[in-house]
């Protein structure tokens, strides 16, 4: 037996109790006459303690330990003289008997404790030192409890968990695929899955009415925080429903989530439309945990003789509580914000409106005290707001104000972590114009169907057609989305034409679902929750590569074990593979 107890889980009830433990050795104190030692493991940290009655056999192992070592000890539990109130085991210490070392260490590349030395690079490098770190353990713990909890609320819903493939056939829209070549068929390819996405739809037509998977998926694509080229999604189907049954299942399962992994209780979702979303706060994720809307000026401020806001398509604000006082090195600064290539803005319009009700603004040359107070008015400004005010192309603008809002929302201290504002945002559109290809995308993807009451605009204003689709938001990242799907085949016959495809490519790519369909397909629909993004959600992090055990780096590479990497010319030829070099 290595151990009889963890080093967390000793308490005064103890005292006297003869003990083993075993675990890695924090650090080492030598202070002559005593030693103390804290030993860790993934349940917490125990004292041991050498004094003048600990044997010379064990004085000697002490002198040979080192940070990181593992090690056994043998001791009686004793009351701790100073006690530490920082750690549950504070109460007590060990009084060493017996000292074994059971492998020793290295001196580790970085200090293993929550405030460490190392940075993200080094870490990731050495993960498996990171993964010790209380924090870090933390995060995977959390992980775990959210699985459970997801798999505990589906079951007992009467889901049925069901694995589906990794090596799968390469389908277009979406991220690009990655591709794995077959020995035993040269020449063709599987691809990893985006998603389940046409298994899952088999399943409803197998009749399986309920299914649900926690799956590993794939994305060849550009990455940032909240983006991994493998990630996991909580994967769900159901049959015989229509949206509102999936919203109010999976708001429960949300709300379960909540209770059962940290004890917070929700407020019902409430619904936006994606026009209102897009209009009203700039992004069709919206953080509404604050106001601060996005207003149309366009009416108000158009025909002044500002050629900027005169030749501009859109005109719109937003007003900052409370920031009248803003200084020119500050107002100038937010200018700068909108105006980097992420933002995209050309300038940016203020008007403060001072506590005295005098309205002072940086383009007053044209605007007259009674104008700037028909602007105040559509923003909802009082005096001590700060009005914000950006123009140029509708869409652009509008989504540069919605990044303004939440750098203000930032700023102000108004996206508070510990709270969460979940909504479901619906009623997107279902096709989305390529300019440059000049053909229709799917916005969602090509099963998704149109609303009802939308069909009829399909052949002549097909832009203007909702999709039944809808994603679940909480505190401006999109958590989860999914749509109604179509389940006739005619429909999706249209679809498929809509989208630019040939009878023939439909049939190449999506043949054996649109086979499956001929055979009794129920009414169905379902949903995909980022689970990695929830559970950083939750950790109250930024970046789901804080909740991954072996995340890649920003350039999709996992720095602990160098991949990828290349493979041996005998794996290639296996495979009738020959690399190309790239011309210039």
């Amino acid at each position: 037996m290595y151990r009889t107890h963890t080093c967390g889980e000793l308490r005064p009830e103890n005292i006297g109790k003869e003990v083993i433990l075993a675990g890695w050795v924090q650090r080492v104190r030598d202070l002559g006459a005593m030693s103390f030692i804290d030993l860790r493991d993934r349940y917490g940290i125990t004292q041991l303690v050498a004094d003048e009655n600990t044997s010379e056999e064990v004085k000697k192992t002490l002198e040979e330990l080192g940070r990181e070592f593992v090690v056994q000890v043998t001791g009686t539990v004793r009351e701790r003289s100073s006690r530490n109130k920082n750690i549950p085991t504070g109460d007590i210490e060990i009084e060493i008997s017996g000292l074994k070392i059971l492998s020793p260490s290295a001196v580790p590349p970085f200090t293993i404790q929550d405030d460490t030395d190392g940075g993200d690079d080094l870490r990731m490098k050495y993960r498996y030192l990171d993964l010790r770190r209380n924090a870090v353990r933390k995060n995977l713990e959390l992980r775990a409890q959210m699985a459970h909890a997801v798999r505990s609320f589906l079951t007992a819903n009467d889901f049925i968990e069901t694995e589906t493939p990794v090596l799968i056939k390469s389908t277009p829209e979406g991220a690009r695929d990655f591709v794995v070549p077959s020995r035993m068929n040269p020449g063709e390819f599987y691809a990893l899955p985006q998603s389940p996405q046409i298994f899952k739809q088999l399943l409803m037509v197998a009749g399986f009415d309920k299914y649900f998977q926690i799956v590993k998926c794939f994305r060849d694509e550009d990455l940032r925080a909240d983006r991994q080229p493998e990630f996991t999604q909580i994967d769900c189907e159901m049959s015989f429903v229509e949206q509102e049954d999936v919203l109010n299942t999976f708001e429960g399962l949300t709300k379960y989530a909540f209770k059962e992994v940290l004890n917070v209780e929700v407020d019902n979702f409430p619904r936006m439309p994606y026009t209102t979303a897009m209009e009203k706060y700039g992004s069709d994720k919206p953080d509404i945990r604050f106001e601060m809307l996005l207003n149309d000026l366009t009416e108000q401020a158009k025909g002044k003789g500002f050629v900027v806001f005169d030749s501009a398509e859109y005109i719109g604000g937003v007003c900052a509580k409370g920031c009248a006082g803003y200084s020119r090195k500050q107002t100038d600064e937010l200018t700068n914000w909108v105006k980097r290539p992420q933002i995209g803005a050309k300038g940016l319009v203020y008007v403060k409106y001072n506590e005295d009700g005098s309205l002072k603004s940086s383009v007053d040359k044209f605007y007259s005290p009674e104008d700037l107070k028909a602007w105040a008015e559509k923003l909802q400004a009082e005096p001590g707001d700060l009005m914000l005010i950006l123009s140029g192309e509708k869409q652009p603008t509008i989504n540069a104000l919605g990044e303004l809002r939440l750098e203000m929302g930032n700023r102000l201290g108004l996206r508070k972590k510990g709270t969460f504002k979940p909504l479901w945002v619906i009623d997107f559109p279902l096709l989305e114009w390529d300019e440059e290809t000049k053909r229709f995308f799917a916005m969602h993807h090509p099963f998704t169907s149109p609303k009802p009451e939308d069909i009829s605009l399909l052949d002549s204003e097909p832009g203007k057609v909702r999709a039944n689709a809808y994603d679940l938001v909480i505190n401006g990242v999109e958590i989860g989305g999914g749509s109604v799907r179509i389940f006739d085949s005619e429909l999706q016959a249209k679809m498929f034409d809509i989208l630019g495809f040939t009878p023939e490519q439909a049939k190449a790519q999506f043949g054996f679902l649109m086979n499956a369909f001929k055979y009794g397909a129920p009414p169905h629909a379902g949903i995909a929750f980022g689970f990695d993004r929830l559970v950083s959600l939750f950790a109250g992090l930024d970046s789901i590569r804080d909740v991954i055990a072996f995340p890649k780096n920003n350039a999709g590479r996992d720095v602990m074990n160098d991949s990828p990497a290349p493979v041996s010319k005998e794996q290639l030829d296996e495979l009738h593979l020959q690399l190309v070099k790239k011309i210039k």
